[in-house]
């Protein structure tokens, strides 16, 4: 079952963060920040707000299109080339420190994804790097092979919806994908 990924929401919710987190973050910070606002979204409201694929590596979830985003956007990868339009947006400190160079546009999200983006950056925000590391090894993380995708179902297991509004969701998202195809 895989989510519509939201470029547009990604990139405010990333600018949304770093603007709450005075400017800047590193991108593990950030990582786990956008998984824990995904997660409460796809168990409160039916939906994530980035439609990101979540990846379990070594420290935990990372959102598979946004990794790639910033990737490139430091310069290490394949697309660095065609991301132009995200260099008046985003730049890196160094290898892991990421910086806000524009505001969010804050049309691309809606009032419940800045709930959900507020309540991960409250969450995350005083953290250290482990302290995330382990906060983000839930049940999701641990059910899911290094490397692999990570299930919506173990996401919202892991958030503690119950087993009929998981298969639901599921239901959802197989029909959206479905239609967009």
């Amino acid at each position: 079952m895989k989510q519509m990924f939201q470029y547009e929401a990604a990139l405010n919710a990333l600018l949304f963060a770093l603007s709450k987190l005075g400017g800047k973050s590193d991108m593990h910070k950030l990582c786990k920040i956008l998984y824990f606002a995904d997660q409460r979204h796809l168990s409160l409201y039916g939906r994530s707000i980035t439609g990101d694929t979540y990846i379990a590596m070594q420290y935990g979830p990372v959102p598979s299109n946004v990794d790639d985003i910033l990737k490139a956007v430091r310069g290490d990868s394949f697309f660095s080339g065609y991301v132009d339009e995200l260099k008046d947006k985003l730049a890196f400190e160094n290898r892991y420190i990421v910086k806000e160079l524009a505001e969010p546009d804050m049309g691309e999200l809606s009032e419940s994804d800045v709930e959900c983006l507020t309540y991960a950056i409250d969450l995350c925000h005083d953290k250290s790097f482990g302290q995330l590391t382990d906060l983000s090894h839930g049940m999701a993380w641990t059910n899911t092979a290094r490397d692999r995708a990570i299930s919506v179902k173990d996401i919202l297991r892991e958030a503690g919806d119950e087993e009929e509004y998981v298969e639901y969701i599921a239901d959802q998202l197989r029909l959206q994908s479905a239609l967009l195809q």
